[in-house]
């Protein structure tokens, strides 16, 4: 019995060693998994909700409305209208879109999202604005409260996903820890900070929102946002708020630290 017992083993501890190397290499593959999806949805916690769930406090009207009709947005903004108009339907539920009231029929509905159409203005085509570019990948969510940048395909394209130049400029990247300059970034950037109303004149009215949490503001690295004062949905107030400035990077001034952006939009 001690023979055949030696035989067995002789033959198959080799094969219970891979089968155990195997096991234990699949429960660490799960463990690296279960971590890295962990820290994936803690990194895109905090940029989870959308912008547009905010209060839209500053809408440049001719920039939203060009960029619409220059990229064709019409196509997705006639599927949303046609979707809420067709749940209401179904619903039975009867809504009234810019004075018409929607039944039941097809040919209501239709009535419907073309008067929409007809009349849209930005703030009806913001948020269809915002979907379709977060759905493309192409707006760069920068956090400057924590001094992070959302990994995505935006920044990967970018020129400045590589090491950057000048403190002011930089902004690390969340998932792959590498600085980025922010003055690289082509495609459009969704910048979160606390901003402050510096000036107002000309028609224009300038804000401010430092890298970081400084103590001085004023002094250290800090994005500049000018806006159109008519554009202004309401009064900024005094003191910080925070925000989230959807635009395009301008320059840097690497003299007074400041880097410049174009804003379409201003949600807090």
């Amino acid at each position: 019995m001690g023979v055949i017992s030696e035989a067995w083993w002789g033959i198959r501890w080799p094969w219970m060693l891979v089968w155990l190397l195997t096991a234990v290499c699949l429960a660490a593959l799960l463990v690296l998994t279960v971590l890295r999806l962990v820290r994936f949805l803690r990194g895109r916690r905090p940029d989870s909700r959308p912008a547009t769930f905010s209060i839209c406090f500053y809408l440049h009207g001719t920039t939203v409305m060009d960029h619409y009709q220059m990229r064709g947005y019409a196509a997705a903004l006639r599927r949303e209208v046609e979707q809420r108009t067709s749940d209401s339907t179904e619903g039975n539920v009867r809504a009234s879109v810019l004075g018409a009231t929607l039944g039941g029929g097809r040919r209501d509905t239709m009535e419907v999202v073309s008067k929409y159409l007809q009349v849209a203005e930005p703030i009806s085509v913001i948020g269809v604005i915002m979907d379709v570019l977060e759905k493309e990948d192409v707006i760069v969510h920068v956090d400057l409260v924590n001094g992070t940048v959302r990994h995505n395909r935006a920044l990967a394209a970018g020129s400045g996903a590589g090491s950057g130049a000048g403190a002011g400029a930089r902004a690390r990247a969340r998932a792959s820890r590498r600085t980025v300059r922010l003055r690289d970034i082509e495609d459009f950037v969704l910048i979160r900070g606390r901003f402050r109303k510096i000036s107002e004149s000309s028609g224009a009215t300038v804000f401010e929102a430092p890298y970081g949490d400084p103590d001085l503001p004023g002094e250290g690295p800090r994005v500049r946002v000018t806006c159109a004062t008519e554009g202004l949905r309401t009064a900024p107030g005094q003191g910080t708020f925070l925000a989230r400035c959807l635009g395009k990077v301008q320059d840097w001034n690497a003299e007074d630290a400041v880097l410049d952006v174009q804003a379409m939009a201003i949600f807090r």
